[in-house]
């Protein structure tokens, strides 16, 4: 294991010949994943991304060096750890929609489950003992409190959070027999945009809150559906804990440190603590939308367009972490979650993409 010391003012970790260590992102060109590895090469890590393309973009895979290729292909994934003498992975490679996962629980339990259980036996193989694995607030199913803290119940209520508790619970075993190092960050609703404007969220199709929002506030969709405005919340609309995409990434890195410096594995909460409707959202990108008809902006709407619709199977109507443990094992806590930060974030980067009249996202 790497030794560490102080490189511009951050705690980087090395291998036993003082170079950098190497990291594995496996999804790295993903919203996520990529944000990720930009953090891990500011930190002085060197990120090895692994992304097979199939959600992921090729124009956010620039910070570290890609492997393209699957996390099932075993003989890859080894020899790719093996020859960059990769010290620990950080895993995101997974499928990741909740109602999709309701109606193809096979693509979700093969994707999710049997493909990691590959990446595991390949990192067995290349003797790497460390892993941040990207798990979430899924696991929890229908919160009997909130906020929720780690100890709650974990009872998924879809097959996406089927997915990630099984695999928590596989590494908490393979820790026991193989010393598997661990982290499962079991994060809430991942939102925003890279404050230096380089990364921002597009999914082909785009399921999330926030940016179909904005794009339906842009004239990129007809409109934004509310999924279900009869919850016991009070404006009837779904809450949940919006966490910024770059205190996300600021989290995996303090995990992945945590565990190469010898923490103990654990599952954490990332969130911010504090629950917000889809109403509120809807709200605060018509705050923006208002701020840049002021700056001159030609926005074709006043406001966002907004239709009601039907709840989504698999959605429980109040999500919101309790993100202390986190603040105690890893020193962090969300510093860019406020609501109309995250919003504006977002908003920078879709506007940037309406002026220039094309969206990055590949075919």
């Amino acid at each position: 294991m790497g030794t560490g010391f102080k490189n511009g003012g951050s705690t980087q970790l090395t291998t036993e010949n003082r170079q950098p260590a190497t990291i594995l992102v496996t999804g790295g060109a993903g919203y996520i994943g990529s944000q990720t590895a930009k953090t891990l090469l500011q930190e002085g890590y060197q990120p090895i991304l692994l992304d097979n393309f199939s959600s992921g973009h090729r124009w956010a895979a620039r910070w570290g060096r890609l492997v393209e290729g699957d996390v099932s292909d075993v003989d890859l994934v080894r020899r790719t750890l093996m020859e960059q003498k990769a010290t620990a992975v950080i895993h995101f490679a997974a499928s990741i929609l909740v109602g999709e996962s309701v109606t193809n629980p096979r693509k979700y339990f093969w994707n999710n489950v049997v493909n990691t259980l590959k990446l595991l036996d390949a990192m067995q193989d290349a003797g790497v003992k460390h892993i941040v694995f990207s798990s979430s607030a899924a696991v929890y199913g229908t919160p009997e409190s909130t906020p929720i803290p780690e100890e709650h119940p974990q009872r998924p209520i879809n097959p996406y959070g089927e997915s990630k508790l099984m695999m928590e619970r596989t590494l908490r075993w393979y820790g026991e027999a193989y010393g598997l190092r661990w982290m499962a960050l079991r994060y809430f609703n991942a939102c925003g945009a890279d404050l230096g404007g380089e990364l921002g969220e597009e999914h082909n199709p785009e399921t999330h809150l926030i940016p179909l929002v904005i794009l339906a506030a842009l004239g990129r969709r007809p409109c934004a559906e509310i999924y279900g405005n009869d919850y016991p919340t009070p404006d009837g609309t779904a809450i949940r804990d919006y966490i910024h995409v770059m205190d996300l990434a600021e989290a995996h890195v303090r995990a992945l440190r945590h565990i190469l410096q010898g923490g103990e594995s654990a599952a954490l909460n990332l969130g911010t603590g504090q629950g917000l409707s889809v109403r509120q959202v809807v709200a605060a990108v018509d705050h923006a939308v208002e701020a840049a008809q002021r700056q001159g902006l030609a926005i074709p709407h006043d406001r966002v367009p907004v239709r009601d619709g039907p709840r989504r199977a698999g959605d429980p109507p109040s999500l919101v972490a309790d993100p202390r443990r986190a603040c105690r094992v890893l020193g962090w806590s969300a510093q860019r979650s406020g609501l109309d930060a995250i919003v504006q974030s977002a908003w920078n980067w879709h506007v940037k993409q309406f002026k220039s009249k094309e969206s990055p996202v590949e075919s």
